[in-house]
Formats: C-alpha cells, sequence, structure tokens
C-alpha cells in the first residue's frame, strides 16, 4: 500500500462521530444538523427537467473533456459573471465531477516529485482535501494560518524563502472555507507575483463564489483579478462547481478553468483517470449556467438566514457576517469540542469543532476555540438552533 495513507487524518466527521459515541442528545428536542455544508435548498425544476430529458445520453459513453456545448456555456458564465473575454471552451475549460475530485487530482498531477521535497502551500483552517491531495501528492502541507489579528487572511509575507523555493502548488479559497472572507485585488497581486518569482501553479477553489449577500457586490474571482492586473492566466487554475450554487451536491458538477498548458496536462492525467461526466448531467449542467434567476433567490434565501441568525448567535458568541459562503465561524468561550458536545448533549444541535478543520502549525491550531456553523438548514431551523445555543 501507499506508505503515504499512513499520514491521512480521520476526516473531521469521523471525529465528530467519535467526540458524540456514548453520548444521548436531549430528547425534549428535535434534531438540527449544522455541521455538514450540504446545501438543503431545492434543487430547481429546470436542472431536474434537462436531467431526465437527456437520459438516452446514458447509451453513449461520454468523454473526458465533455461535449463542446457545456465547455461554451461555462465559458459564457465565465465572462458574464466577471466580465473578462470569453475563455477558449477548447483549451481553457475541463468539466469535472465537482471541485472535490479535482481539487485533489490536480495535485496528483502537478507535483514534481522528482525535485526535492516539493511543498504545496494552503489555508488554515482549510478544506480537507487540501491536505489529502498534498500528503497523497509526496508533497509536504505547509499551513498559513488564518487567524482574527490578519482578518483571517493568508499571510504570505511570514513564509520563508526556503519554503517559497519549494513550492509548487499553493491552494485558495475566496470566499473562504470556514471564515467566509474574500481576498482583494491587491492580495491576489501578491500571490500573482510571488508565483511569477518563484513558479508555482495556484489553485484557486471558488466554490462559494456565487452565495455572497450583497447583489452589487459579487466577490471578486481569480481570473477576473488576473484581467484587472493586466496578466493573462499563466499559472492559474480556478476551480467551480454547482453544488452550493445550484443546490445540486448530488449531481457532482463542476470546471476547472484557466492556464492552457497545465489544463492539457490535466486532461491527460484525467483520460487515465477516468473521470468523466455523465452525459444527462451534462446536459442539466448547461441548463444551470445559463439561468441566473435561481442563484439569485438561492442567494435571498441565505440572505435571510444570515440576517436572522447573526445577532442572535452574537448574544452568545464571537461572531460577525462573512463576506460569503454560508458558513459563520464563531468563537466559542470554551474548548471548541466541549461547545460542540454540550450543545449536541443538551441542545440536540450539531456543529463542527474548528480545531477538527485545521492543523497545529507555527504554534498554534487557528480552529481551537471556533465552531463552524453551516446554515444550510431551513430559516426555521436555522432561527430554532440560534435559540438553543443562546440558551446553552
Amino acid at each position: 500500500m501507499n506508505p503515504n495513507l499512513n499520514k491521512l487524518q480521520p476526516y473531521p466527521f469521523q471525529r465528530l462521530r467519535d467526540l458524540f459515541a456514548g453520548t444521548t442528545p436531549n430528547p425534549d428536542y428535535k434534531p438540527i444538523n449544522l455541521s455538514i455544508g450540504e446545501p438543503k435548498h431545492a434543487t430547481p425544476a429546470l436542472i431536474k427537467d434537462a436531467l431526465v430529458s437527456n437520459l438516452t445520453g446514458l447509451a453513449n459513453y461520454p468523454t473526458t473533456a465533455g461535449i463542446p456545448a457545456l465547455r461554451e456555456a461555462i465559458s459564457a458564465w465565465l465572462a458574464r459573471r466577471y466580465n473578462i473575454p470569453a475563455l477558449n471552451a477548447e483549451k481553457e475549460i475541463v468539466p469535472v465531477n465537482g471541485s472535490r475530485e479535482a481539487l485533489f487530482a490536480f495535485a496528483q498531477a502537478v507535483i514534481d516529485d522528482s525535485r526535492p521535497a516539493p511543498v504545496i502551500i494552503s489555508p488554515n483552517p482549510f478544506y480537507q482535501i487540501y491536505e489529502g491531495a498534498a500528503l497523497l501528492a509526496g508533497a509536504e502541507p505547509y499551513f498559513l494560518n488564518n487567524l482574527p489579528e490578519n482578518d483571517f487572511h493568508m499571510d504570505f509575507d511570514s513564509v520563508p524563502e526556503s519554503v517559497l523555493q519549494r513550492t509548487q502548488l499553493v491552494y485558495l479559497c475566496s470566499p473562504g472555507n470556514p471564515t467566509g472572507k474574500i481576498m482583494s485585488l491587491e492580495q491576489w497581486k501578491q500571490v500573482f507575483e510571488l508565483s511569477d518569482r518563484y513558479g508555482f501553479v495556484i489553485a484557486a477553489d471558488e466554490c462559494y463564489s456565487e452565495i455572497y449577500f450583497d447583489e452589487a457586490q459579487p466577490p471578486l474571482g481569480a481570473l477576473e483579478a488576473a484581467n484587472k492586473l493586466g496578466r493573462d492566466y499563466t499559472r492559474l487554475v480556478v476551480f467551480s462547481s454547482l453544488s452550493k450554487r445550484s443546490n445540486v451536491p448530488g449531481m457532482r458538477s463542476g470546471f476547472v478553468a484557466g492556464d492552457a498548458k497545465i489544463l492539457e496536462k490535466f486532461l491527460l492525467y484525467r483520460t487515465y483517470h477516468g473521470c468523466v461526466m455523465n452525459p444527462a448531467v451534462q446536459h442539466a449542467s448547461i441548463a444551470a449556467w445559463n439561468d441566473e434567476a435561481h442563484v439569485i433567490e438561492n442567494r435571498r434565501l441565505y440572505d435571510a438566514k444570515f440576517k436572522a441568525v447573526t445577532p442572535l448567535i452574537k448574544q452568545r458568541l464571537d461572531v460577525e457576517l462573512p463576506d460569503g459562503a454560508f458558513y459563520l465561524w464563531a468563537r466559542t468561550d470554551m474548548p471548541d469540542t466541549e461547545f460542540a458536545l454540550r450543545l449536541y448533549r443538551e441542545k440536540h444541535v450539531t456543529v463542527l469543532p474548528g480545531s477538527y478543520l485545521a492543523r497545529e502549525a507555527h504554534g498554534i491550531n487557528p480552529g481551537q476555540n471556533f465552531v463552524r456553523l453551516a446554515l444550510v438548514a431551513s430559516l426555521e431551523e436555522c432561527k430554532e438552533a440560534a435559540e438553543r445555543i443562546l440558551s446553552l
């Protein structure tokens, strides 16, 4: 077996199950689960209709590159969303089965293990796929702590020169999971300049890009930032998904876009990797990328929950409205695991301890004394959960 498998830690939700083992929640309450970032809003009818209407495609082997109409729909969406020139649909876009598998596979394709001690930089706390991808690619994860004192952003000025010289890939997430922070143009400029200097590839995880609270100010994207700075997409690849945007996590549909030379090699890797998108899902994805009305309604639902819940939670925990995404990253007044266990036992509400989403780095675990609340349940359930937290 691959010895790097022994370096993988249990996934956060397994650790949560272990934490709760043997605990009986208060039977006076119905369960409310805010621990997992799984969208619960209804899947739009137009997507389901397109999926059903194209089931005849199941009789055909799909191509790894996806049908031209899907790549063109994604290119058109990117141009509309970020006000950038349309990407080359054939060379600069690859459909993928959700951003999760692509984020993992990308590191396996990018890392050159013939170079000594390769490094992958990622935020901390972080989406656990970044660490697993790094370890199984034979790279060393290097974590940049997202802390209140740096406004939950990655401090690249703190990275030693010796680490930057070995860095081959940097994972970025904006809006961030779990902090909800959005990167500014100046922050993108710094990362681009470091990429130019040290030659590392940038993997920009933008799966939460369509969940935000001001329709007039959508989050800045990586391709948009590059365009604003007069750059091309060299060493830049963006990952996006329909899961959160369109409430179809079970459809497993997303894309990667950016540097054509990198994507040419990534597509070659995927041809052998065997990851191809179901033909019916491809057609349903076209319908999703071509429609914005359901996305606006999705944001309205999240906005209502955040406006109702955040002031309530703020009375009990230190928390602020995020820039985007659907999480509240709340500081606790006791160890985060103790808070989560008490809340589950006494109020039957499940949240995720922040320390499970982070690793100890530079002397601290930046997730300690934080919990992540995913406001994915109904408005009524989210408000009820907030009231229970107030009474804890």
